[in-house]
């Protein structure tokens, strides 16, 4: 079995630079999201830069079976992976009572059940190659979110899972590291309809930055990486800031 990283979600965004990154570093990818034109594309982008050519395997993950299908067809490749990047996800804006609720369930099938059962799924062959995982979570994950309560109930739980996997794992010589950007221009919040300046510019990291910050915590070993020093400032105070007042400043109705 050929050993690989795995990149959920690389078809644009975080993820397509996680891919980027990785990549030339010298790791041997695949890349999984719905979209296979984007992924087919970035991973011809990959190759013509001189990194190794990506497999591609599309992907519905939030759907039932999804990451049973993945990990078959991973197997029926030959591959199994050293390395478990865990991007894929989804938000939508506005009070959870007036938001279609499927729609909410399936942001956590995706952000935390896909999540989980990638961790954990692969965990011999992780142990086997002296890999990881790393798990894109939020500086979310730090404070509750009205306007975006199951989003950023998803990334609390992405947070308190990927630490206590560190913990765990660290003896097996697996590591795990959770990823916090803060805010990050990318289609992402077209598609949970946020307003373009719900959050401060000053928070803003581009797409490729988080990456970097995100592989490079990775191969330190790191924990939890928070890129950007304003977000590292905003997840420091919420140790002493109370809930109702974190919410408040979450709150950008």
């Amino acid at each position: 079995m050929q050993p690989v990283t795995l990149i959920t979600g690389a078809s644009a965004g975080i993820g397509s630079e996680l891919a980027r990154e990785f990549a030339r570093h010298g790791h041997q990818l695949v890349l999984t999201a719905r979209r296979e034109a984007q992924l087919v594309s970035l991973a011809g982008e990959i190759a013509a830069a001189g990194g190794k050519m990506p497999a591609v395997i599309p992907a519905d993950l939030e759907s039932p079976g999804g990451t049973d299908r993945l990990a078959a067809a991973l197997a029926t490749k030959g591959l199994e992976p050293e390395i478990v990047v865990n991007n894929a996800g989804f938000g939508l804006a506005g009070d959870a009572a007036d938001l279609d609720r499927d729609s909410q369930l399936r942001i956590i099938d995706l952000n935390t059940r896909a999540l989980t059962d990638l961790s954990l799924r692969f965990i011999d062959s992780l142990a086997r190659h002296r890999g990881g995982i790393l798990n894109v979570a939020s500086i979310a994950a730090f404070m509750p979110g009205p306007s975006l309560a199951v989003y950023h109930a998803t990334k609390a739980y992405v947070l308190s899972f990927g630490e206590a996997l560190h913990a765990e794992l660290k003896p097996r010589g697996v590591r795990v590291t959770t990823l916090c950007p803060g805010p990050v221009p990318t289609e992402f919040g077209a598609r949970a309809g946020f307003a373009e300046d719900r959050f401060p510019r000053v928070l803003e990291r581009s797409a490729a930055r988080v990456a970097r910050d995100g592989y490079e915590g990775f191969k330190r070993g790191d924990r939890v990486v928070v890129p950007g020093g304003a977000n590292r400032i905003i997840v420091a105070l919420t140790r002493f800031l109370p809930s109702g007042l974190l919410m408040s400043l979450a709150d950008r109705r």
